[in-house]
């Protein structure tokens, strides 16, 4: 992700909905209605991160999507977020690091055929059994009538869990990869020489710990887990340095913060909207729960934006998007779009279009890793309901400040029987 970051404007655009503060202090909504209302597809010419297109409403994303030949997701250019400048414009304290979101076929087709089989139909009902385990182990040792941190006691604890079973990372030293992730997932972390060489540093220290296990993977492979799937396939075993930290940070990142903010969005979006809530308690009904698990990651969108770059001159709804112009794709907003989701900023569980969100992304881009995030904020919803337990949030989220991952560092809650 190169990445070329410039003094803030002098005069702050409200439309410009790159702005970190804006996420951090939750604001983006209004603007973000503005934009869908009045100009779904937006020139923003000045921005921290540069001119750059906005697109908020959920057709001409999906447009966008269906054409990655026009509308590029390669590192080259700058890669998956607004941030990105392309390989000809790296500052010192900064090298490329290619993933298989952040490339265009043929190489992300054969790179992603290597992952996509460990997230299949058979690979999730294989960890069923053992994410219901897990998820009811954590609740069990969480307090109830006392004030705790939810991110960390339960968002963290889960999503780093399955993280370490993915890679078959020690289980031990599995709150590292937490770590790695809010490191390399922050695009706000280039503004100095000294920002960028310590995240330069946490890069190189998570790649040798990867290194290590890859080669002892190398002598005794593994069935299921990620790394030993990388190692068979002749797309990804003969990755360079750069490209396996890549994609590492992409399914590290993936996998933590998906899956991490919408189990923190369970507990404060459902606190926000109780009535919700209380169907959910009522109705225990393993559909109503799938169904929930959906619209709350609808409602959060834990990745804010993708970005793609123009190609090539083009016409987008009769703008004219021309070469190498950055394009950012508001999920975040698409998935509050009035004309797909009525009332779209309220929480309601049993919406009956709730899976059409774009949250994972659409086309050849969409997460590979979903149903691993899907089941586990189902299997939370569903232990939760078991045991007849409810979340109550006693003070405001602190929020992450950026516009890429959009989630919650930390969550005051108390846990109550009903």
């Amino acid at each position: 992700m190169a990445t070329q970051i410039r003094v803030e404007p002098e005069t702050v655009n409200p439309l410009d909905v790159s702005r970190a503060d804006m996420w951090r202090e939750d604001r983006w909504q209004q603007p973000m209605a503005q934009l869908r209302a009045e100009s779904p597809i937006y020139y923003c010419d000045d921005s921290k991160f540069g001119p750059y297109w906005s697109v908020t409403t959920y057709k001409p994303i999906q447009h966008i999507e269906a054409l990655p030949k026009i509308f590029s997701s390669s590192w080259e250019y700058g890669g998956i977020t607004v941030a990105g400048d392309g390989i000809e414009h790296l500052q010192e304290g900064e090298i490329p690091m290619p993933m298989f979101i952040a490339m265009d076929p043929p190489q992300h087709t054969a790179q992603r055929r290597t992952v996509a089989p460990a997230f299949g139909p058979s690979e999730i009902e294989r960890m069923r059994a053992d994410t219901l385990r897990r998820t009811s182990e954590v609740l069990d040792s969480l307090p109830i009538g006392e004030t705790f941190d939810w991110v960390e006691k339960l968002s963290i604890e889960l999503t780093t869990q399955m993280l370490a079973i993915l890679f078959d990372f020690p289980f031990e030293e599995r709150h590292k990869l937490t770590a790695w992730s809010d490191a390399l997932g922050d695009i706000e972390s280039f503004n100095t020489l000294e920002e960028r060489q310590a995240r330069l540093a946490i890069a190189f220290e998570m790649g040798a710990a990867f290194k290590e296990l890859w080669d002892r993977k190398a002598q005794n492979p593994g069935t299921h887990d990620l790394i030993s799937i990388m190692l068979q396939s002749d797309a990804m075993s003969h990755m360079s340095h750069e490209e396996f930290m890549g994609n590492l940070i992409l399914l590290i990142v993936g996998g933590n913060d998906t899956t991490r903010n919408s189990m923190s969005a369970y507990a404060y979006g459902l606190h926000l909207f109780p009535e919700e809530r209380a169907k959910l308690e009522a109705n225990h009904d393993p559909e109503l729960a799938v169904n929930a698990m959906h619209e709350i990651i609808r409602w959060q969108t834990p990745l804010a934006h993708m970005r793609r770059t123009a190609t090539e001159d083009t016409e987008l709804f009769g703008h004219q998007i021309k070469k190498r112009d950055k394009i950012a794709l508001w999920y975040a907003s698409a998935n509050r779009d009035e004309s797909i989701f009525p009332d779209g900023d309220r929480i309601i569980v049993d919406r009956e279009n709730a899976r059409r969100h774009l949250a994972f992304g659409y086309g050849i881009h969409r997460c590979v890793g979903a149903r691993v995030a899907e089941l586990q904020l189902t299997a939370l919803i569903s232990e939760m309901q078991r045991r007849r337990l409810r979340v109550n949030v006693v003070g405001e989220p602190d929020r992450v400040n950026a516009c890429f991952v959009h989630g919650y560092r930390h969550l005051p809650v108390v846990l109550e029987k009903y």
